[in-house]
């Protein structure tokens, strides 16, 4: 069976590539770049506000009393993830520069996705409801946790870091206090959400865009390209493929020697092995300085694209098995 629709970028993996061509080419400055910084201020709220409206309180409760595997996802996401960044250190730090290293370990601190790892984890007939749970879970401990890990693992390093109180209180005001508004608005336009998912993906989409395009902007400024050598950006490649399969292997072993069912080892493998980038672009926005942001998020999207395309092989793999099994059963 051809695979080869798998491998092949999507149409926001091309906007973000053109994005950052863009950016190389035209990056914004002066009155223009504050013009787009406010604007990218704006945009991030909004898409924390609707994923607040458009999270369903229903399913979430579904599957949150499934404990075990909680635990398990964010063990995974917020320890696991950690360490193996930590202990790649000899193996990345003499192949990139300290700040591409610093983005690996951001990346490692980063909550899992919420919207890709539902869609895989049903493509795949996994626990629908654990992994909604699982995915929103994570996403939300990761506005505390994250900048917490980012204090612990990059102490005052280049990456222009600030003080995890400080990070917190903006990414309270910044995405939290827009979610929580969103989760109490739902009533009201949840329905129409529902109805109309193209307007949260325009959002979400174009919101990550306008950061990527600040980001690279000023990290061009400040000769970002100058800096990152070709070796460079093969090496992530690498250290991206070797965390996500650590991640992928990991996850598979521990939930079948726990003795989960099936559908609760997919969704373990699907929401414990993946980063958010919609949360982690806003987030890097806020933790690092604006010269170093560029540098911090490329780690992140090569890494998002990876575990796209891996996941997705994966999902419709054990999908197709799970139908096989049981036309086999009714047979």
């Amino acid at each position: 069976m051809p695979r080869l629709p798998l491998v092949v970028p999507d149409n926001f993996t091309l906007s973000l590539i053109g994005t950052v061509v863009f950016a190389s080419l035209l990056p914004c400055q002066g009155n223009v770049a504050l013009a787009v910084n406010a604007l990218t201020n704006v945009a991030v709220g909004l898409l924390f506000f609707l994923h607040g409206a458009k999270l369903s309180r229903e399913a979430v409760l579904a599957g949150a009393t499934h404990w075990r595997l909680h635990m398990l996802v964010l063990a995974s996401t917020f320890i696991l993830f950690p360490l193996l960044g930590l202990a790649l250190k000899p193996l990345v730090s003499p192949f990139v520069t300290p700040t591409l290293y610093m983005g690996v370990l951001f990346l490692c601190t980063l909550p899992s996705t919420v919207q890709s790892s539902i869609a895989f984890t049903s493509i795949a007939k996994g626990n629908v409801p654990a992994a909604v749970c699982a995915a929103s879970a994570s996403s939300l401990i990761g506005i505390f946790v994250t900048p917490a890990l980012v204090s612990l693992m990059i102490t005052n390093q280049t990456s222009g870091a600030r003080s995890p109180w400080h990070t917190i209180s903006d990414i309270v005001l910044q995405l939290l206090v827009p979610f929580v508004a969103g989760q109490l608005l739902r009533p009201v336009i949840g329905p129409w959400l529902d109805r109309n998912r193209r307007v949260l993906r325009f959002v979400d989409q174009g919101s990550i865009l306008l950061v990527v395009y600040m980001a690279f902007s000023e990290a061009v400024n400040k000769g970002l390209w100058h800096h990152v050598p070709l070796t460079a950006l093969v090496s992530l490649l690498v250290v991206n493929g070797i965390l996500l399969a650590a991640a992928l292997a990991t996850t598979a072993w521990v939930g079948k020697h726990l003795h989960f069912n099936r559908a609760d080892q997919i969704t373990i493998v699907f929401c414990g092995s993946k980063k958010s980038l919609a949360s982690g672009i806003p987030m890097a926005k806020v933790i690092f300085s604006a010269q170093a942001v560029g540098a911090i998020v490329l780690p992140l999207m090569l890494f998002h694209q990876m575990q796209l395309m891996v996941c997705a092989a994966l999902a419709q793999r054990w999908g197709e098995r799970r139908d096989a099994a049981k036309e086999q059963i009714i047979r």
